[in-house]
């Protein structure tokens, strides 16, 4: 890979990772309201709303970027950045295509992606930390304890798919991937994706920022474009997360098209789950504190451990 070849992956990464969340949040926008039969996002710039993101963001670079008095200013600033990036290293790793048609090959590409994508809920304690706010905090500490009952659940669910393959390597394991992985892996893909979803903190898993309890959790002391920034990480999130479903549970680039339009399928694939989320995110109440910690436990780190040992057996018995 020479030095041209690198410039031009991290490029085309970078495009993905500013314009594809966009289109999830324009996309949310539309669903929602055709869902939900809210007339208001469809009235901006004319057809069909087309113009409502747009509207949204230029409401948020007007706004003032307010930082509370007793905030820790530094940390307070840094946490949207450190909420945000982490996931562009993540989509650097994860395959759109066959031929090396992604932005970096590693060998340990499972491991790396989601050990990187804990990173992001770090800056989301740093905010509730550094906001000097109570309801901040306290959107904090729920943020840490859904995360650490809902990482191993996905990490269980992904060395299922692991195991299968027998490589850690994302390309590998679409290389090794076969049709009836679907049904093989069907309990571990349920497992993931909703783990996934909790990470995210989106829609039935909101507890952190419920807005009728705790204001907007650790975001709530954040306006105009740090704010945004936040909501950014959420939408790219979405994709990540419907990207490695895709990649892991889902064949990825497989599907009847010829390997040459394989990155058709994964973002086919992508795209299907993201509208996924937004319906879940219209069609169920938010779960109380006690429902989504018993959720983790009761139900889906045993279904995880049932996939482990499925796959084990089976694994076992072809070879």
């Amino acid at each position: 890979m020479n030095l041209l070849d690198t410039v031009l992956r991290c490029v085309a990464t970078l495009v993905v990772f500013l314009t594809f969340p966009l289109l999830i949040g324009q996309t949310e926008h539309k669903v929602m309201a055709h869902m939900q039969g809210r007339l208001g996002p469809m009235y901006a710039g004319g057809f069909h709303g087309w113009a409502q993101l747009v509207a949204d963001g230029v409401k948020f670079a007007q706004k003032e970027d307010i930082v509370p008095a007793g905030a820790d200013r530094r940390i307070f600033q840094m946490a949207p950045a450190v909420s945000l990036l982490p996931y562009l290293f993540v989509l650097l790793a994860i395959p759109v295509g066959p031929d090396g048609f992604v932005g970096q090959a590693v060998d340990a590409g499972l491991f790396f992606v989601l050990a990187v994508m804990g990173v992001g809920v770090i800056g989301k304690l740093m905010a509730g930390w550094a906001s000097a706010n109570k309801f901040s905090l306290l959107g904090g500490l729920r943020t840490a304890a859904q995360l650490m009952s809902y990482e191993l659940p996905m990490v269980l669910a992904a060395a299922s798919v692991a195991m299968a393959a027998g490589t850690l390597s994302l390309p590998g394991i679409l290389e090794a991937w076969e049709w009836y992985w679907i049904p093989w892996q069907i309990i571990g893909a349920f497992v993931f994706f909703t783990a996934g979803l909790a990470e995210l903190q989106r829609p039935p898993f909101d507890m952190p920022i419920a807005d009728s309890e705790i204001i907007f959790g650790a975001y709530t002391e954040y306006t105009g474009l740090r704010f945004a920034l936040f909501l950014l990480s959420e939408y790219v999130g979405i994709l990540v997360v419907s990207a490695l479903t895709a990649v892991l549970f889902l064949g990825g680039w497989h599907g009847p098209l010829p390997d040459q339009l394989g990155w058709l399928w994964t973002i086919l694939k992508t795209f299907a789950l993201a509208f996924v989320v937004i319906w879940l995110r219209v069609t169920y109440p938010r779960l109380r504190e006690d429902q989504l910690m018993r959720f983790a436990w009761i139900v889906l780190i045993p279904l995880a451990l049932v996939q482990l040992a499925l796959t084990g057996i089976i694994k076992v018995a072809i070879s």
